[in-house]
């Protein structure tokens, strides 16, 4: 199943959007923009052989295999991660309602400071914003917690907000293509979108499954939000051209959470990988077509950092050098797999190096529980 907002197809073998001499349709009916990526980290960071020894003290002779434990977490290839709270309060944190809470604390304090981190770097007031989605998986709450910032921030009262639960990694890629959808139809507005991932505080520490072993190796805590402009505003980055979702049909289990007594314990199928590979490489064909394009047109590869062999199969599927992910393998290593907060980590790196020049296409991808993709092409 696919779906797309507003094509603007470009007829092959004609100029792309902004690479030509005459004015396209773009040009007189602009895009949504993106105009600045801000980010916050948990405030507790640790290099990954000092997690190691810590997961080895709390489960011990449990664990099936130390050594293997060992191995894991060094195959993650990452070299340590910002946690949400002090290494060692994780110990006596027992309970969902537990882990939730310390979730809404440090999440209103990394979801602030990531939105106006984000609006400094665009210029923007709080009180210009007229959309906030905000996305997230590790924690829920009634109101949901960008409520709570409305009230911290001081947003604006006729705020839209829309609060998603329940895509994981891929919804940091989902939340710019639901705003795009919603300021093509308000072209003078901005909107924010907002990831709060707090993956540690998800950790079961009972659970001795591989899965929750490959977990607590990858998985890091932050946020990131990105302001996002409507059409008739001036753009000051990449427009989002397009976006479509794929969804893989029978594919529940390949990743989520099962809800049990002490919070969310996870899902995460050693088959992530090889349906990653089987299905990405015919997607972005397909999507880029219905725009005129091929993967020799994509210039900036945005991908979400899911771990070293997802990493790996995006690119076989795709047939990229090393270096068109090099920016989502140094986000992986420094700072790990923040689920839907990855993602737009790496733009805001692609934003930050500058590098990007007046016409180059960019695609922003991530896969998660579904199993599905998204997909955003965007334009500088």
């Amino acid at each position: 199943m696919a779906s797309e907002v507003h094509p603007n197809r470009v007829v092959p073998g004609s100029a792309s959007p902004g690479l030509g001499c005459r004015p396209s349709e773009d040009d007189l009916n602009p895009h949504p923009s993106i105009r600045a990526v801000g980010r916050a980290l948990g405030p507790h960071f640790v290099d990954q052989e000092t997690l190691l020894a810590a997961f080895r003290a709390g489960w011990g002779e449990r664990h099936f295999n130390v050594e293997r434990l060992a191995d894991t977490f060094r195959a993650t290839q990452v070299g340590g991660r910002h946690l949400a709270l002090p290494l060692a309060e994780y110990p006596a944190l027992s309970g969902w309602r537990a882990r939730n809470d310390a979730f809404l604390r440090v999440g209103a304090d990394l979801g602030e400071a990531a939105i106006r981190d984000a609006l400094g770097r665009a210029g923007i007031a709080t009180s210009e914003v007229r959309h906030l989605f905000f996305v997230t998986v590790t924690g829920v709450a009634t109101p949901s917690l960008d409520a709570r910032l409305a009230n911290r921030m001081g947003l604006h009262p006729t705020l839209k907000r829309t609060p998603i639960f329940g895509l994981g990694c891929m919804a940091g890629a989902a939340g710019l293509a639901r705003a795009s959808d919603a300021l093509r139809a308000f072209p003078g507005e901005v909107a924010v979108v907002l990831s709060v991932e707090l993956c540690s505080l998800t950790l079961q520490q009972e659970d001795l499954s591989m899965a929750n072993v490959v977990a607590s190796g990858l998985f890091g805590d932050g946020a990131a939000a990105v302001v996002m402009m409507g059409g008739e505003l001036p753009a000051a980055g990449p427009r989002v051209v397009a976006t479509r979702s794929v969804f893989y049909p029978d594919t529940e289990r390949v990743m989520g959470w099962d809800v049990t007594d002490g919070g969310f314990k996870v899902v995460l199928s050693a088959k992530v990988p090889d349906v990653v590979q089987a299905n990405v490489g015919r997607d972005v064909d397909a999507f880029l077509a219905d725009h005129g394009l091929a993967r020799r047109d994509v210039r900036r590869w945005i991908a979400h950092t899911g771990g070293p062999r997802v990493l790996d199969a995006f690119g076989a599927a795709l047939g990229l050098p090393t270096a068109a992910l090099a920016r989502s393998w140094a986000s992986l290593r420094t700072i790990g797999n923040l689920s839907s907060a990855s993602v737009l980590c790496v733009l805001g790196d692609e934003l930050d190096a500058g590098e990007a020049r007046p016409g180059e296409v960019g695609l922003l991808a991530a896969m998660g529980p579904g199993f599905a993709s998204e997909l955003v092409l965007l334009r500088w």
